[in-house]
Formats: C-alpha cells, sequence, structure tokens
C-alpha cells in the first residue's frame, strides 16, 4: 500500500543517522512489547504479513511521530482488538474485563527459544515452471493497491534484470489479508541507480529487491 512506511527515495526525510554501539532496547518497555507481540503471534489470529500491513496503516501522523516499538504496539494493539481477543474497555483501563477467546493457546518460556529458531517458513512447492531466468530484462508492474504489498513505491514502474530466481514464497498481497497463500516465484531484481533515481542517482549505484512474479512482466 501507500502508506507512510514507503519512504525510499523520498526527500525531506532526513538523513539516516546510525547510532554508534546502538543497544538491542533503548528502554525496558520495548523488550516488553517484543516479547507480548511474539506471545501473542502464538495465539494463531495471524500471519506476519497482516502484522506487517496492521503497522503501515497506522494514521501517517502517528506512524511518523512513533519510535519504532511504540509503532509495533499500536498494531498490537488494533490486531487484538480487531481478531476479538480484547475489548476497547480494556485498554482504556489497563486492566482485563474478558477471559478471552483463545486461552489455551499458550507459549511457554521453556519454548520459546526453539519457537524463535524454527520461525515460520514461508517457502512452498509449486507445479509451475518460472517464468523468467537469470539475465532477462523484466518491468515492474504500476500499482496503487489499498492493500498489503512488498513492492516499494521507488521499483514500481522501472526496468530492471533478473539476478536469481527462488522458490516460491507464500503471496504477502493476499496473505495480509486472510485470502489464502497463492505462492508465486519469487526474485532478485536489479535496478541501476539511474532508472530509480534518474540523474541524481549514484553512478555505478545498483539496487537490489525480492519480487514476486506476480510484481512483474517482460519488458
Amino acid at each position: 500500500m501507500n502508506g507512510p512506511h514507503d519512504v525510499g527515495g523520498r526527500a525531506g526525510f532526513g538523513s539516516v543517522a546510525p547510532e554508534p554501539d546502538e543497544p538491542l532496547f533503548h528502554a525496558d518497555w520495548e523488550r516488553r512489547v517484543l516479547g507480548v507481540t511474539l506471545c501473542c503471534g502464538a495465539l494463531g489470529y495471524w500471519t506476519i504479513d497482516e502484522s506487517r500491513h496492521a503497522r503501515e496503516s497506522l494514521p501517517p501522523a502517528l506512524y511518523c511521530s512513533s519510535s519504532y516499538y511504540r509503532i509495533w504496539l499500536e498494531s498490537l494493539e488494533r490486531l487484538l482488538l480487531r481478531h476479538g481477543e480484547i475489548v476497547p474497555e480494556e485498554l482504556d483501563d489497563a486492566y482485563p474485563c474478558t477471559p478471552g477467546k483463545a486461552r489455551a493457546r499458550r507459549l511457554p518460556p521453556e519454548q520459546v527459544p526453539a519457537t524463535l529458531a524454527r520461525g515460520a517458513p514461508t517457502a512452498r512447492d509449486v507445479d509451475a515452471a518460472p517464468r523468467f531466468a537469470v539475465g532477462d530484462t523484466v518491468r515492474t508492474v504500476v500499482t496503487h493497491v489499498h492493500g498489503h504489498t512488498r513492492l516499494p513505491g521507488y521499483a514500481r514502474d522501472k526496468r530492471g534484470r533478473v539476478e536469481s530466481v527462488h522458490e516460491a514464497h507464500v503471496l504477502p498481497d493476499t496473505c495480509a489479508h486472510g485470502a489464502g497463500e497463492h505462492p508465486e516465484r519469487l526474485y532478485t531484481i536489479a535496478f541501476d541507480g539511474e532508472t530509480l533515481w534518474g540523474s541524481g542517482g549514484e553512478a555505478g549505484l545498483i539496487v537490489s529487491i525480492e519480487a514476486w512474479e506476480s510484481y512483474l512482466e517482460p519488458a
């Protein structure tokens, strides 16, 4: 979607300023937000794509003025409300007033390391052969979808070259909205800086993105 998160290549947001020796967390509440988010994911209500879309769908003023884990917290509240695990009064009072629907699903502390190590693989088997091969010139589609997509705005309607052909993966565009996995082949596509940024592109710059097959068409 065209949301506040998709700022690649846009001007006016200031420079990126890496923090030397940046800590994993800047405050204890950030550590807790990460833990609660992971445990709530174990409830099984949503996929990683739905959770990403929830963050992207925050109001732009809130998103742009929030820290990384504040964005996580705001989206988690919306996901829990959407799936009926909490009610608005619980957020207002900071106290549970309903038992919740998924009490039987828990992530015990002793299972956390193995669960995180296992992750949630998205690779799937498909019968169709890849539509494109390494070295092919392709063009990304023009899209202004209202839902979730992993095709960044700066790379839409651009000519690129196929660098790698990968196995099929769950399509985020449908999975984020409960419309099924619809796995597609995934490709690494390389673009030169001038193609993406015009005459202001850095000489010799190459940008690579991962793109699902439906994001591409023959150039």
